[in-house]
């Protein structure tokens, strides 16, 4: 059950950090914009939305930040996201970046030990599915496609449902560089070059969206990157 939390009667997130995180491109801008989310957030830790843009933010500089702070901002996301979704469950926010963080955890500690993540993610996906599917232009098929990709057969992975649900967030965008690479490096290592190879010349082609120009050209570069390497062939 969500709590009962008056947002007038707390401190609101700083519109600074919210203007710091959108210009995240910049590493001095993104860990600037972190510090006064986790400020914050532990000044009013019952609100919601605080919650949820730390963990964002956290998830940003575990994924692309300092190598060796990765670890560290993933761990704060995780806590970040996880009272997110105690404060409301109704939300898919909390849900989205609880899995998202686990999932670049799972990749952190390599397959092993990531696999112990895997019906967390998996379930906190569904979730949000079912609170809104488009949610963050079909992210959470997104992240279910990645996840049905990444993790083995013997333990519920599938090609099939990962097409199914990667093409099913392009259905939101169709130009989302993410949803089209991600479906790209499932295409190659399934012995499909060609159709990888367009997936990642459109990655290239599409248009930086407002919002995720960061995300847009970190794919960009890795899509440029696929188009240059000889595709492998069956």
């Amino acid at each position: 059950m969500a709590l009962c939390v008056d947002a007038h009667a707390m401190a609101q997130v700083p519109a600074s950090a919210d203007a710091l995180y959108a210009r995240r491109e910049d590493p001095v801008a993104a860990r600037q914009a972190a510090d006064q989310y986790l400020a914050h957030h532990r000044a009013a830790p019952q609100d919601f939305v605080g919650c949820w843009k730390l963990a964002r933010a956290s998830y940003f500089l575990g994924t692309q930040g300092p190598e060796r702070e990765r670890r560290m901002w993933l761990e704060t996301g995780l806590a970040a996201a996880t009272d997110a979704v105690v404060l409301n469950e109704a939300r898919p926010e909390g849900h989205f970046w609880l899995a998202a963080t686990m999932g670049a955890l799972a990749e952190s500690y390599g397959l092993r030990q990531g696999l112990k993540y895997r019906t967390r993610i998996k379930q906190a996906l569904e979730r949000v599915l079912r609170i809104d599917p488009s949610f963050m232009e079909g992210s959470a098929d997104r992240a279910l496609g990645r996840w049905y990709h990444k993790v083995p057969g013997l333990f519920g992975g599938s090609a099939a449902k990962a097409e199914q649900h990667l093409r099913k967030s392009l259905t939101y965008n169709p130009q989302s560089s993410v949803s089209l690479f991600f479906l790209g490096e499932l295409f190659a290592e399934q012995g499909r070059p060609a159709e990888a190879q367009r997936l990642f010349q459109q990655v290239l082609e599409a248009p930086v969206h407002k919002d995720y120009a960061a995300e847009d050209r970190f794919f960009k570069a890795q899509a440029r990157v696929r188009l240059q390497a000889r595709p492998l062939r069956r």
